[in-house]
């Protein structure tokens, strides 16, 4: 079985845990996920099955959409609401609306964020929750990330807290966007509850659940589910080619440079719909291509 399974990652499990649960449904060890989702955060995890892992550093790529809670007024250890209170500040001068607004604003675009200390981020060998759990202090690398797109989806409620959309890079960290803005808007903050609602262009909509696996796999029907490989790859370019090339593509062979203007690189080699490979131009002859990916059946 070959395939993307667009699973809605329930709370309670980590994605590794989400992993395990489909190997042993699907019978296969070539299971791997495509973003990691924090124990307590549910959403959209595809996962790929079979030749799809070969895709899973190119999904992972792939822009994310978050919704997420910013409570004001208590920062956590965690940055979420499963930490410990290190922080707290009564909230009297309430942002309005428009303050809020233009706080947004600022962080559109490129910014620069420092992981959380409880994150899976590693340093000197070690994670750093390691470190945190260990009550010790170590510095952590800054990272640029981009946000695309975000908003505001509620207005301040009598709890301190707003719900806002965000559409953003592979490597953002949204506990640590909802504690920055927080302190634009001069309070302690942390990340109430969130919910990552798109994944690779696939949507809660798209989704299935261990349910809907469980109840397919009894009928032996578990493939009914997946996805197939193309569709976790829409943003790239895509070149068609014939039966002679088909072979060539499968034996990973070099090949001349499209005539084709071409938006994407790396892009995508098919046959009547069917993905065969992944290729790049190649570094040292841009009249040539190169395989990164073959698919072979």
């Amino acid at each position: 079985m070959n395939g993307i399974l667009p699973l809605w990652k329930p709370k309670g499990l980590t994605s590794h845990d989400c992993v395990a649960k489909i190997r042993k449904l699907y019978g296969t060890k070539k299971v791997g996920h495509t973003g990691t989702l924090d124990p307590e955060v549910e959403g959209v995890l595809p996962i790929c099955i079979g030749q799809a892992t070969k895709l899973v550093p190119f999904m992972q790529e792939a822009k994310k959409t978050y919704i997420a809670r910013i409570v004001l007024g208590t920062a956590t250890e965690t940055e979420d609401a499963e930490g410990a209170i290190i922080e707290q500040k009564v909230v009297m001068d309430r942002p309005s609306s428009d303050r809020i607004l233009r706080v947004l604003e600022l962080f559109k675009g490129e910014i620069t964020q420092i992981p959380p200390m409880y994150s899976a981020v590693k340093v000197q060998g070690k994670r750093l929750y390691e470190y945190a759990r260990a009550k010790q202090t170590v510095e952590r690398p800054s990272r640029l990330v981009t946000i695309y797109e975000i908003e505001k989806l509620s207005e301040l409620d009598e709890s301190n807290s707003f719900e806002i959309k965000v559409v953003c890079s592979k490597g953002t960290y949204i506990r640590t966007l909802c504690v920055d803005i927080g302190k634009k808007l001069g309070f302690p903050a942390h990340m109430g509850h969130l919910i990552r609602t798109e994944s690779c262009t696939l949507t809660a909509m798209d989704t299935v659940q261990f349910a809907d696996i469980e109840r397919e796999k009894t009928f032996n029907n578990e493939a009914a589910l997946l996805l197939p490989m193309l569709s976790g790859l829409k943003g790239m370019d895509r070149i068609e080619v014939d039966g002679a090339l088909e072979k060539k593509v499968l034996h990973g062979q070099v090949l001349d440079k499209p005539t084709i203007p071409l938006n994407t690189d790396p892009f995508l080699i098919i046959r009547r719909g069917e993905l065969l490979g992944i290729y790049e131009t190649h570094p040292k002859d841009t009249n040539k291509i190169k395989p990164i990916r073959i698919f072979n059946g």
